[in-house]
């Protein structure tokens, strides 16, 4: 049976992290961490560039982000660097579908 859906929490590093055993190429990612200011989400579709995605933080602010963001694998993503939701030492809840 293939897996359709992937979920974990992990801490951020401030550097980019690759998650490489999903298993599947998602055509959805979010990534929430609600101890960076509050709440902050980021989230990615298969149609979006590389590196991008859909930022929303505590104060109502959301954003289109171009750099540090979402990039998909053949098995995988990798999330970037944004400093409002890759926050080292904080943990990180992960959800991608196919």
């Amino acid at each position: 049976m293939e897996n359709y859906i992937y979920t974990n929490t992990l801490n951020g590093t401030g550097a980019a992290i690759a998650i490489t055993d999903v298993g599947f190429k998602p055509s959805y990612v979010k990534v929430i961490n609600v101890a960076s200011g509050g709440l902050c989400t980021l989230e990615h579709v298969n149609t979006m560039a590389a590196a991008s995605g859909f930022k929303g933080i505590t104060a109502g602010t959301k954003t289109f982000i171009t750099s540090n963001g979402i990039t998909l694998a053949a098995n995988g993503f990798t999330i970037g660097a944004d400093a409002d939701v890759n926050v080292s030492g904080e943990a990180l809840h992960v959800i991608a579908f196919r």
